[in-house]
């Protein structure tokens, strides 16, 4: 679930779990009015129950498997395997039998498996 989605759902449950039930209380309740009102709010607790625990949904899980060799010159960069930008993904990644990955000239890297920089 996306950030932005789960702060809506969890406004309008909060909205939800103030609004009717105090409106319906602000009169004289009978029975019903506070069984309605103890209802609403625990549905509304439970979607902000709910929308906390989603997990986030732009999780990625990579995998790379027998890649073959690699080479980078001339401040060239080669990654034989799963390359992630300053960390960016929150999934998984697996990298296997990766191929060979060289680097040859000044400000050339090579990496064999999973490159996090």
């Amino acid at each position: 679930m996306t950030r932005g989605r789960k702060i809506a759902i969890i406004v309008l449950a909060a909205a939800g779990v103030v609004s009717t039930p105090l409106i319906w209380l602000l009169g004289s309740p009978g029975a019903g009015d506070l069984a309605g009102a103890s209802i609403q709010a625990a549905v509304g607790i439970a979607a902000m129950v709910w929308a906390l625990f989603q997990p986030p949904g732009n999780r990625t899980e990579d995998t790379a498997v027998r890649t073959g060799p690699t080479r980078a010159s001339g401040g060239g960069r080669a990654t034989a395997g799963i390359r992630r930008p300053q960390g960016r993904g929150s999934g998984s990644a697996k990298a296997e039998d990766t191929g060979n990955a060289t680097a040859a000239g000044d400000g050339s890297s090579a990496t064999s498996g999973i490159d996090y920089t």
